[in-house]
């Protein structure tokens, strides 16, 4: 029984198995259309918002421009029945002039018509104004004798009643008469008329891109509807193919866990029916075995005496094993300091090859010792034999001063004999003799000198250069026929003595100061090598950053130009305006000016205008900006504090148009009641009691659903 619900049971959980894993495959199927449809869906909103959003723009600019535009008064001006081409209004209202507020065919002032045979043609190089322009045959000979060029130097000649325009509204006729800026006024109507001509035209495909956006939202919400219904069922499948899958598990694992207990309770039932038949084997075999043992049970007594005696032996044997015992620990005890003392001498005899290895480097380098003096000895073996040599030229050299001197002394004995001879002669030349004698001693004196000069120049050469003077030169190596006079070379010895102390002391780590300086040379090299490369990495990576800048500038200006404009003629109803980077051509280095021109207006600077009109122009501004970069919060405070009641509508009315195209939340503060009322929701503080304030919030969109339920 527990076998057969367990095949049943496993062939039910396969079978929920896969009804779930096929549910599963359903709901990723099912997801992926919801996940394709949401897309669709979010780019069929977008579109749909922003067909909306076009239409909204182009009927309130229609709804404007209509406003703006006088009404007719039926007494059919020429203004009225006359349209010019896209461009070309204000030449066609300054070679009008005020002729165009004069009636066509009636009154006192008209437009009559008249032939134009014999008229002259246009000069060369001129456009009839009347093939750009619709108007009744009563102006088609004025208009035809009106010529439209691009710019007008004053080159062109006119034929007698001709008009020479251009298209920004200059006027010169054949006569001379030069006008600019005429007809500022039918121009802008003209204009305007024009672009609600253009509007009216687009309105009808704007309504049709809205119907189309909508249907296809409809078509899209209508797929994903059905792929979240699919998504639900199949999950919904998935869920009970599981819920079933668990529970024929649940089935399938008690019916499991039955046959495995009743398997177990089986194999245990067998094991102590086993058990039982061996116990009572064993138990028959033992009844056998003592019966046996009973039958040969000596006497009791012998018994006794037995047990005595194994007692004692066993006393005995208890005793020697305890002095076993000591013995053993008395063993343990010296071999422990036998080990101690092979520890003890292996250490001693590792110091003993440690010490032996350095005896053997010492004696290896004693003997590397030995044999270098062995060859210094070897070198200088000859230096006695120079120096006892050189000893000898110096005798030699002392002799022959010595005889110098000898041959000297009897040269000046000579003389002195000489010298009284002549004084015996010459007795009477006492003055002669006087100058001889002070000669004489001026030469005495002087050898004198010399001869205390030659004995201190030869005591310092032997005291400084270790041999005498007449050895010097050899040693020193100079030439003795190159020596000067003694006074010049005394004069030159200072002089490169104070050379040598300015000099200084010799610097016995020049060496290695100079190679410091190398290398601190050469590291400031490559430093500098490294620093000027980065230079250069630093100067393409500012040129990059600039010319990136500026192209994300001049993306972003163009940006909020673009909804600038159309936000300012939204604002105004009408006009014109335009931001301009001014200073610089370079747009980073550039400054920017705000140039706009309300309707009835010239284009001017933000600055001349007045503060209403500012207001409105900075608040275009500030959507322009929010639409090209959008920020969840916006905070508008006291904005429409110089505006007046009609102004304060236009601007509600772009703050709901821009909370309808944007996820701005926008937060007014605000005392204008007009601007409270467009509110969706209010916070404020409010006095119920002198000195308690209280915070107050009203939701003006739950009010209103109020209303209407009521």
């Amino acid at each position: 029984q527990h076998e057969a619900e367990l095949a049943r049971a496993t062939i039910a959980r396969e079978a929920a198995e896969a009804e779930a894993a096929s549910a599963a495959e359903a709901i990723v199927a099912a997801e992926a259309r919801r996940v394709a449809a949401l897309g669709e869906r979010d780019a069929a909103q977008a579109a749909l918002a922003a067909a909306r959003a076009d239409l909204a723009s182009l009927e309130s600019e229609a709804a404007a421009l209509a406003r703006s535009l006088p009404k007719r008064d039926g007494r059919g001006k020429a203004i009225d029945r006359i349209s010019a081409a896209p461009g070309y209004e204000r030449a066609l209202a300054a070679a009008l002039g005020d002729d165009l507020e004069a009636p066509i065919g009636e009154g006192a002032v008209r437009w009559a018509g008249a032939d134009a045979a014999g008229d002259p043609a246009l000069p060369k190089g001129c456009v009839a104004l009347s093939d750009h322009v619709e108007a009744p045959a009563e102006l088609a000979r004025r208009l035809a004798q009106i010529g439209v060029v691009d710019a007008d130097d004053g080159s062109i000649r006119l034929g007698v009643g001709q008009r020479l325009v251009t298209r920004d509204g200059r006027l010169r006729r054949w006569d001379g008469f030069v006008a600019e800026d005429r007809g500022a006024a039918a121009a802008e109507g003209l204009i305007r008329r024009n672009r609600l001509t253009e509007i009216e035209g687009q309105l009808a495909p704007a309504r049709d891109a809205v119907a189309a956006a909508d249907r296809a939202l409809a078509t899209v919400a209508a797929t994903l509807d059905a792929a979240q219904r699919d998504g639900q069922a199949a999950r919904s499948t998935q869920a009970a193919a599981e819920r079933r899958a668990r529970d024929e598990a649940m089935v399938e694992g008690r019916a499991r866990v039955a046959i495995e207990r009743v398997e177990s309770r089986r194999a245990e039932l067998a094991e102590r029916a086993k058990g039982a038949a061996s116990e009572r084997d064993d138990a028959a075999r033992e009844v056998q075995q003592a019966e046996q043992t009973v039958l040969a049970l000596p006497d009791g007594a012998e018994t006794a005496r037995a047990v005595a005696a194994q007692r004692a032996a066993t006393d005995q044997a208890r005793a020697q094993v305890g002095q076993y015992r000591l013995d053993l620990a008395a063993l343990d005890r010296g071999l422990s300091a036998d080990r101690d003392r092979a520890a003890s001498a292996r250490a001693e005899a590792k110091s003993w090859n440690a010490r032996a290895g350095d005896a053997a480097k010492r004696i290896k380098e004693m003997t590397a010792r030995a044999g270098a003096a062995a060859d210094e000895a070897e070198m200088l073996a000859p230096a006695p034999k120079q120096v006892e040599a050189r000893i000898a030229a110096a005798e030699t050299e002392r002799a022959d001063a010595a005889k110098t001197g000898e041959t000297t002394a009897l040269a000046e004995r000579e003389a002195e004999q000489l010298l009284r001879e002549a004084e015996r002669v010459a007795g009477d030349a006492g003055e002669a003799a006087a100058s001889a004698r002070e000669a004489r001693a001026t030469a005495v004196a002087r050898h004198e000198n010399h001869e205390q000069r030659r004995v201190e120049m030869g005591r310092i050469a032997g005291e400084r250069f270790q041999c005498p003077a007449p050895v010097l030169p050899e040693k020193a190596g100079f030439d003795a026929k190159e020596v000067g006079e003694a006074g010049a070379e005394s004069a030159r010895f200072d002089r490169l003595n104070l050379d040598r102390e300015r000099i200084g002391p010799v610097n016995l780590v020049a060496e290695q100061e100079l190679g410091e300086l190398d290398s601190e040379r050469t590291t400031q090299a490559a430093q500098r090598d490294e620093l000027a490369e980065a230079v250069s990495r630093l100067r393409g990576s500012i040129g990059s950053l600039n010319r990136e800048g500026r192209a994300r500038l001049l993306a972003a200006f163009e940006a909020v130009d673009g909804h600038f404009r159309r936000l300012f003629t939204r604002l105004f109803a009408g006009g014109e305006a335009h931001l301009a980077l001014i200073d610089s051509d370079d747009p980073l280095e550039a400054g920017l000016e705000i140039m706009a021109q309300p309707p009835g207006k010239k284009l001017a600077s933000l600055t001349l205008l007045s503060g209403g009109e500012q207001a409105l122009t900075a608040v275009a501004l500030i959507f322009a900006l929010f639409l090209t970069n959008p920020a969840p919060i916006c905070v508008l405070d006291e904005v429409d504090a110089p505006l007046d009641d009609a102004n304060i509508e236009r601007f509600c009315d772009l703050l709901d148009q821009m909370t309808q195209e944007t996820d701005t939340r926008y937060l007014v503060v605000t005392h204008n009641a007009v601007s409270m009322a467009r509110m969706h929701r209010l916070f404020g503080v409010t006095m119920v009691e002198r000195g308690v304030s209280r915070l107050v919030s009203v939701d003006l969109g739950g009010a209103e659903s109020l209303l209407a339920a009521e």
